[in-house]
This record gives structure tokens, C-alpha cells and sequence, in this order.
């Protein structure tokens, strides 16, 4: 998957998941929505492994692992276009 193409999917999935969890603050016991979101959450997941194996760190702050020569500061930001 293009890098720009595998951007777009984790944009797609994170907001889904995000108005599911907004959805799920005002009705904490729908079980169906319960799990969609966790399904959400979990493919987002994957999602953003596949982006770091591929093109590098996705995110800072304790999220991504990296490698010597740290690298973060070296690759263009995961929003940047190439």
C-alpha cells in the first residue's frame, strides 16, 4: 500500500473510532457499538504497525519504537508529502 493510501485508511478508521468512543459516552451499555469500536480500535492498531514497519515512526511521545540513529527527526512527518 502507497504510503499516501495508508494515511488516508488510518485517517478513515481513527475518526470512525473516535465518534464511536463520542457514541459510547452517551450510551456506555450498547454492546454492538462496544465492539464495533473495538474492532476499530484494533485495525487502527495494525494499521499503524504496517505504516512503521514500512515508512518509520508514526507518532512521538512514547508511542513508536525506533531504532539507532534515532530517527524521528530524520524522516519526513507521517502528515508531510513527499
Amino acid at each position: 500500500m502507497k504510503k499516501e493510501d495508508l494515511l488516508r485508511k488510518i485517517q478513515e478508521v481513527e475518526f470512525a473510532a473516535v465518534d464511536l468512543n463520542l457514541y459510547l459516552d452517551m450510551y456506555p451499555d450498547n454492546q454492538m457499538a462496544l465492539r464495533d469500536y473495538n474492532c476499530l480500535v484494533q485495525e487502527l492498531m495494525n494499521l499503524k504497525r504496517l505504516y512503521e514497519m514500512n515508512y518509520g515512526p508514526f507518532s512521538n511521545f512514547g508511542t513508536s519504537f525506533n531504532q539507532y540513529p534515532f530517527s524521528w527527526v530524520n524522516e519526513p512527518w507521517p502528515w508531510e508529502t513527499e
